[in-house]
């Protein structure tokens, strides 16, 4: 049954005629008799007294307006609660973040773009790299935020920043008194690593060995912020992107100390799904991401 005959129903029984009730349902006034006669075959008897002016509800007709009034209003209820889900969700931004992106970091950038956005909002869950892969590609996140963003057939890449890679060290550690250190003053150090998964970690070993310093891996760990905990607590050294030291640096429990002649970086990017049209306002956090990057805001 057509939800279109129940609302000509209801229609006729209101207005009490089967000419307002075609127009307004913008059909011919046949039509709107056929319906109302397919309605009272199908239940096996009179809903509307034709033999009175206006016509006038039966018994029957009475109690079937009652329910089917009840469920168109439910259904336009529902309609509505949708669409006002879906523009909802249109001003959420869904993002996915490996954990190395930094609360405090994306804190900042959220607090400005909802300033500026006030009836947007922006969701962010902090995961390991490949995690955020599949969230994009699943669409259960309009954005990714990646360290060295692989570029493929699913995905479109924006750049982001490039972040400078500084040693790391708890302040008492003999390196940190240093205004810079070379590379190869690392060989020997006891150091923190990423796990041997992360691209960071491949990235960080071959400046390592291209720079002739080697190090004892004391532990491994697949995020920046436990990285940190093990320096604070006087495991050893590690590089680290200076952007993710700098809430450390300022409370004076951890050195950032750059390197000294050479320039290692680590590019992070914005990753969505490739054909996925964005909303305005997940093009706005974009736009909000990579100006601020470009006028060095973190």
């Amino acid at each position: 049954m057509q939800l279109e005959a129940l609302k000509v129903f209801c229609d006729l029984a209101t207005l009490r005629s089967f000419s307002k009730a075609a127009d307004a349902n913008g059909l011919s006034q046949p039509t709107v008799t056929r319906l109302v006669h397919q309605l009272e075959e199908r239940l096996g008897g009179q809903l509307i007294d034709r033999s009175k002016r206006p016509p006038q509800l039966t018994a029957l007709g009475r109690e079937y307006h009652t329910g089917v009034k009840r469920l168109l209003d439910q259904f336009a209820e529902l309609e509505a609660s949708l669409r006002a889900d879906r523009a909802e969700a249109a001003l959420t931004v869904r993002v996915a973040a490996i954990y190395s992106v930094g609360l405090w970091d994306m804190g900042q950038y959220v607090e400005r773009f909802e300033r500026e956005f006030p009836h947007a909002r922006v969701r962010i869950d902090f995961l390991h790299p490949q995690q955020v892969y599949e969230r994009v590609l699943a669409s259960e996140a309009d954005l990714g935020l990646m360290s060295y963003p692989e570029r493929g057939r699913e995905f479109d890449v924006l750049s982001w920043r490039e972040e400078e890679m500084v040693l790391a060290c708890a302040p008492s550690h003999p390196l940190a008194a240093r205004p810079s250190v070379r590379p190869d003053q690392l060989s020997g150090q006891r150091y923190v690593a990423f796990d041997v998964g992360l691209v960071i970690r491949r990235k960080v070993d071959q400046f390592l060995r291209d720079h002739g310093a080697e190090v004892e891996i004391v532990a491994e760990f697949d995020n920046i912020e436990t990285i940190k905990k093990g320096i604070e607590a006087g495991a050893g050294v590690a590089l680290l992107p200076e952007p993710m030291l700098r809430q450390e640096a300022r409370a004076g429990t951890l050195r950032a100390v750059p390197l000294e002649g050479t320039n290692l970086v680590r590019p992070m990017g914005i990753i969505h799904r490739r054909g996925h049209k964005l909303a305005a306002a997940a093009r706005g956090f974009i736009d909000l991401l990579r100006a601020g990057a470009n006028g060095k805001h973190h």
